[in-house]
């Protein structure tokens, strides 16, 4: 996790996803990097919608860099991180260009990064917005922090993970092993009447302690639950401080019409959520 994009844009709580980030390279030592961003320019306008509901000025654009810049720079400042370090093991940041970036570009550069921090989505399609979260997701190819709107006083101690068995869930615990390394404790949380076919908990458990893992075994009943709300209430009483899941082990539709665990978890998690498509 020696790579961290940090895409910033200004929010209620954009402190508190510079902090998850800052948390997370201080784990590793890892090169933060921002960047502006802004809602995508539609290729097509219906006809009827006034074009400065859609559209940025140039003006607006340059203000919105701006801000987003020093919103960067001056939390950077404000925790001693150098723009840029010689030292491997040394946290750094660095700002990206003088232009405003949207959804489009954010789901192919992240591709190059360890990891992408962002804020949980807000309603109405105010930032933080779920659209690119889902590009981050979908496109980018890489885990995604979600980070909810209080600034979390920990990351990675106590990790549980939401294991389902299915090909996202295991991708996305792949993609989290070093930070499940450096955790003091590590669960592997599973539900009666929620999995797919595939390898238990405890078979998962077993091959992460083969890695130096401190991982444990555990399962719950949904008691009524959905398993969105089984997955964060019983995290929380295991004191986690990040949850790791696979994101839409169901289509996007289906999730959509009928709800599913994702789309509970990113509108209501108060904790730090690993997510990978």
């Amino acid at each position: 996790m020696k790579a961290i994009l940090a895409p910033v844009e200004p929010h209620p709580f954009i402190r508190s996803v510079l902090d998850a980030a800052l948390v997370v390279a201080n784990h590793f030592g890892s090169h933060i990097e921002g960047l502006a961003l802004g809602p995508d320019i539609p290729d097509v306008v219906a006809f009827d919608v006034p074009a400065v509901w859609t559209v940025l000025s140039e003006k607006e654009q340059r203000e919105l860099v701006e801000r987003s810049r020093q919103i960067f720079e001056e939390f950077m400042l404000s925790c001693s991180v150098p723009r840029k370090s010689e030292a491997q093991d040394e946290v750094s940041c660095g700002w990206l260009g003088p232009q405003l970036y949207g959804n489009r570009y954010i789901d192919s550069f992240s591709r190059i990064f360890d990891l992408v921090v962002l804020g949980r989505p807000a309603r109405h399609d105010e930032p933080p917005r779920q659209a690119t979260l889902e590009a981050a997701l979908f496109e980018g190819g890489r885990p995604v922090l979600m980070v909810p709107p209080s600034s979390p006083a920990s990351i990675g101690t106590t990790i549980v993970i939401a294991w389902n068995g299915s090909t996202e869930t295991a991708r996305t615990v792949a993609l989290s092993l070093p930070i499940l390394e450096k955790a003091s404790r590590v669960i592997v949380l599973t539900w009666e009447g929620w999995s797919m076919e595939g390898p238990s908990g405890a078979e998962l458990v077993l091959r992460l302690r083969r890695k130096g893992i401190v991982a444990e075994a555990v399962t719950r009943r949904l008691n009524m639950r959905s398993p969105g709300e089984a997955i964060l209430e019983d995290a929380t009483a295991l004191h986690a401080d990040m949850v790791v899941k696979g994101a839409y082990t169901q289509s996007r539709l289906r999730q959509l019409i009928f709800g599913g665990a994702t789309s509970h978890i990113i509108t209501h998690a108060e904790l730090p959520v690993l997510l990978a498509h």
